[in-house]
This record gives C-alpha cells, structure tokens and sequence, in this order.
C-alpha cells in the first residue's frame, strides 16, 4: 500500500517526458499480450496481404499496355486525370501525365480485390504458406514485369 503511494506521488510530481519514457518502456510488452479478442480466421488477413500484390501487378500490366499503344496510354490518362499534376498548362512544372492514370488503376484494383477476397475469405482459414507463396509471385511477377530488359525481347510493340 505504502508502495502503491508512493508511485503515485512519483507520477504525479514527475515530468512530461519522464511520464512518456515510462509508457514507452512499456510498449514492446503491450504488443506481446496482444489483443484481448484474437481473431479465428486468417482469410481477412490474407486478402488484405494479398489485393496488395494483385494491385502492383496489375498496375505493371497497365505500364505495358500503355507502352504499345498511344491510344491506350489516352485512356489510362484520362483515368488518372484527377490527380493534380496530370494535366497542366505550364510547361516550366510539367505533369506526371499517365503515371497517375496507371496509380488510379493500382489504388482501384488493390480495393476492389481486397473488398471481394475479403468477402470471400472472411470466415476461412487460409494456410501461412498460401498467403506467401501468392504474395511472393505477385510481387515478383511485378518486379520482373518492371526489368525492362527482359521485355524489350518480347514482341509486345
């Protein structure tokens, strides 16, 4: 009892920052308890990790599709043109032209798969392993995709 008042008083004279170095100590610890309702499934889980890899990978198909045709490249611009900076009249600032059309389409794919994985995955369980072997693939299946090298061998033009 004693102690317990004399923790108090040391707490309540101590200082901002002395207050805030005791929370901080105390934070690593906070996250090994963890949450007091873990959740049973992992598939919400796997679809979040998982849209995050089909998003890159389709934005890395959009940045192909729009290198073989200027038509193409005009659609994927206009997508993009609510970005600030997509158009703009100064040339002195330039603009990112259909690089915020190819965003537009990464931001639009990564949630809509995210939404319908959720939706199909929200009450099941999906192995680790599962979760990153597709992780792996699509990420590295948008790298690849980025390595200009390998597809200026690739008849796509």
């Amino acid at each position: 009892m004693s102690k317990e008042l004399f923790r108090r008083d040391d707490t309540e004279s101590a200082a901002m920052y002395s207050f805030l170095w005791q929370r901080l100590r105390l934070f690593p610890q906070s996250l090994a308890e963890g949450s007091h309702h873990p959740p049973n499934v992992s598939g919400p889980a796997a679809a979040a990790l998982i849209s995050a890899g089909i998003g890159c990978l389709i934005m890395m198909v959009t940045q192909h599709l729009v290198s073989v045709t200027p038509e193409i490249e005009k659609i994927v611009w206009d997508i993009g043109s609510w970005i600030p900076g997509s158009h703009n009249a100064n040339k002195l600032y330039g603009e990112i032209g259909s690089y915020s059309g190819k965003e537009t389409i990464l931001l639009i794919s990564w949630l809509v798969s995210w939404v319908v994985l959720h939706y199909l995955w929200r009450n099941r369980n999906i192995k680790v392993q599962t979760m990153f072997f597709w992780i792996f693939v699509l990420f590295i299946a948008a790298t690849v995709m980025s390595w200009h090298p390998l597809f200026s061998y690739l008849p796509l033009m």
